[in-house]
């Protein structure tokens, strides 16, 4: 017989049954916002849902390209490519061909010369247990024909991630006034410096995206809604730079910096008539595609410095402008007191008593000092100055740009102002207010963009010849351009430019030699550390050509400059057909001739009428290589090398010889030679006129400060 359960006797414990009603009320409650609501905890529940479902692709623009005038590609973005090596052999199933790497010692040793990288090296990148794998450094940034050259292989497993890069066509050419792209960790192309970071905007375009649903392994959901924008390429940039003069003003500077060791060197080539910058370099320099800077400041606007005595020419067109210089009037020269400060000529026992026109000539402090003392109060000074450009930016479209320092107050200050010291500019400003001598008085706004083109080839910006204004009147400009050409050509022994003569070429000019101060905040006083500077136009009566160099601290005074501007001349002049013909230099520089295939005594003896020392290469009797080329311009005092055809080397006495002489000898010798120090030589291991055997050649260099001057063997 069956129990019978007392169902009265089951009790419920209220509290218990409420607390399970409440709970059951509540995630229904729950239940009914979130199916309801369209947003929780503030988050869009629509949007969360589409987005885990959502992609969206960045479509990136490509950047534009930079050019020179002439429509020269000077920076571009190229394809670039990474290797990616699969090591997996499942990725080679369903396949009739291997898709994985297979012979791994093989594959090394095809691919590290091609990518510079050790076989070992990558022999154990291979053989790690991993799907795929990169290979290294030397496996990036690969070029369209280093990938076309690997593929040729055939290499089972090796394949390519394609991307873009930033290539400057010719390296360190012009790299400052181009500048260079970084690239960020999402891929973008970021300026940095010059053209690049100026019009960093409009260079990299807009980027573009496209949005899709996606399945749970990552796959495009056919006839699913999309949306896309189209990416908007950047514009293409055309400079004003004109590729011919820029490897003139390139090689020049180059050369002078290699030699004359100067600190840093920097030389511009301004058209006198429109203010359009031709050409601009600055050593040392960089080259934008490994990025090997040392300096981050472009030195065209962002070098401020104290200009020395290239400042005279503005203080003598103040006076000329003020109505109250008179060139024939005379000054003492030598020294000049302003109470316990004194003022000195750089010949410090002075000229004598001078004209004013022969104290520009002869580049006197003290004729400044007499004209500010006289004429001058430091406002009216300033005034003056900073009318002609000085003070303040010119806005040329480059970053970084300096305004330089006026400041300067009793007439002590007021006479350092009149020579240059006490102040600073920048190289563009001094090329800025050097247009009022070639522009009859109308200063003109200096630029450096031709124009800016779209991807479609409409124009968006067109750069122009800019007059900033009538600064100077053409009386003022006629009489300075008369000193400027007496500072080259005149019979005074004295004379500052006489080093910058050529015959027949009309160049005119004005010298600078300013000091600067250490780190201790005062001014050297010894023969090496000034900043040297020339400035010049050409032809005097129509200048069309400007030209600036400014080097500091360069051995050997002002010889680098004089080289840099007479080769200058000679090539823009023939190039752009200034002159009517082709001239002839005076005694102390030639044009070099083509001396190959020629007899070498009868080359021997024609050279040694000219040039102090031939440098044979050999012991032949025909020249087969020479060095400079052909219509090189060189001055008395430098080398010519020729090579005959003769494997047999005699060693030259290398005594003063610079590095770079050293190896321009070295090259076109094809010996080897450890060279320890910098600067000139001043041991050799081998004594000279000694045939080369099988001894290797060692030279010693040193820093020749104050007088050139063999230091003792150490």
């Amino acid at each position: 017989m069956k129990k019978r359960v007392n169902v009265n006797k089951i009790k419920i414990n209220p509290i218990a049954l409420i607390f399970t009603l409440l709970f059951f009320v509540v995630v229904i409650l729950r239940m009914s916002v979130l199916a309801l609501s369209t947003e929780i905890d503030g988050i869009n529940i629509k949007k969360f849902v589409s987005g885990r479902n959502t992609r969206k692709k960045t479509i990136y623009a490509k950047r534009g390209g930079i050019y020179d005038s002439s429509g020269k590609i000077l920076a571009q973005t190229v394809n670039s490519y990474t290797i990616i090596a699969y090591l997996s052999p499942s990725r080679s199933e369903g396949f009739k061909t291997p898709q994985h790497v297979v012979d791994k010692e093989a594959t090394a040793k095809a691919l590290a010369p091609l990518i510079n990288t050790k076989e070992e090296v990558i022999l154990n990148l291979l053989n790690q247990n991993l799907y795929q794998t990169e290979l290294g450094i030397g496996g990036r940034n690969i070029s369209e024909l280093k990938k076309e050259e690997i593929e040729k292989l055939n290499l089972p497993g090796i394949s390519f991630v394609a991307s873009y890069k930033r290539y400057y066509q010719n390296d360190d050419f012009a790299s400052y006034i181009l500048g260079y792209v970084k690239t960020t960790e999402d891929g973008e192309m970021v300026g940095e410096m010059g053209i690049e970071q100026y019009y960093n905007d409009m260079l990299k375009g807009e980027d573009g995206f496209v949005v899709y649903q996606q399945d749970v392994n990552g796959y495009k959901i056919p006839n699913t809604r999309e949306e896309v924008k189209d990416s908007k390429d950047g514009v293409n940039i055309y400079l004003t730079l004109d590729s011919n003069i820029q490897f003139f003003v390139e090689k020049y500077t180059k050369e002078a910096y290699e030699q004359y060791n100067p600190a840093w060197a920097i030389t511009v080539v301004l058209d006198g008539k429109t203010g359009a910058v031709l050409g601009s370099t600055s050593y040392p320099s960089f080259n934008p595609n490994i990025k090997n800077l040392t300096n981050y400041l472009n030195p065209l606007v962002s070098f401020s410095y104290e200009p020395g005595s290239t400042m005279k020419t503005f203080t003598y067109m103040a006076a000329m402008e003020k109505k109250v210089y008179d060139g024939n009037a005379t000054c003492s020269s030598g020294s000049y007191k302003f109470g316990q400060n004194v003022v000195s000529d750089w010949l410090p026992q002075g000229f004598g008593t001078i004209t004013y026109d022969e104290g520009y000539i002869l580049s006197s402090n003290v004729a400044i000092s007499h004209l500010t003392k006289n004429y001058f109060s430091a406002d009216e000074l300033r005034s003056y100055f900073a009318k002609f450009g000085f003070g303040k930016r010119t806005g040329i479209e480059l970053p970084g740009e300096l305004s330089g320092t006026l400041n300067f107050k009793v007439p002590f200050e007021v006479a350092n102002a009149g020579f240059g010291q006490g102040i600073t500019i920048t190289p563009i400003q001094m090329m800025q207010a050097l247009t009022m001598i070639s522009n009859d008085g109308i200063m003109l706004k200096p630029y450096i963009v031709d124009k800016i083109m779209d991807k479609r080839g409409n124009v968006v910006y067109e750069g122009k010849k800019t007059e900033i204004g009538k600064t100077v009147s053409s009386d003022t400009v006629n009489k300075i351009r008369d000193l400027m050409y007496k500072v080259i050509y005149n019979d005074m022994y004295y004379s500052t430019g006489a080093g910058f003569k050529m015959k027949e070429y009309d160049l005119i000019g004005k010298t600078g030699t300013a000091q600067y101060v250490n780190s201790s905040g005062t001014y050297y006083f010894d023969e090496l550390h000034y900043i040297r500077s020339f400035t010049g136009m050409f032809p005097k009566d129509d200048p069309q050509i400007i030209v600036y160099s400014v080097m500091k601290a360069p051995y050997g005074g002002s010889r680098g400059i004089q080289n840099v501007v007479r080769g200058l001349v000679n090539d823009i002049s023939n190039y752009k057909s200034i002159y009517s013909e082709n001239v002839n230099l005076d005694s102390e520089t030639y044009k070099i001739g083509n001396y190959m295939n020629k007899d070498l005594k009868e080359v021997k003896n024609e050279l040694e009428k000219i040039f102090k020392n031939i440098v044979i290469i050999g012991n032949g009797n025909k020249v087969i290589d020479q060095y400079p080329n052909k219509d090189s311009i060189l001055s008395v005092d430098e080398k010519v090398y020729l090579v005959t055809n003769d494997n047999e080397i005699t060693i030259p006495d290398m005594t003063y010889w610079s590095k770079r002489e050293v190896d321009i000898f070295l090259k076109l010798s094809k010996i080897k030679c450890n060279i320890t120090g910098s600067g000139f030589v001043y041991w050799q291991n081998i004594e000279p006129n000694t045939i080369l055997k099988d001894e290797k050649l060692e030279v010693k260099l040193k820093e020749r400060i104050n007088k050139l001057e063999v230091k003792e063997n150490e």
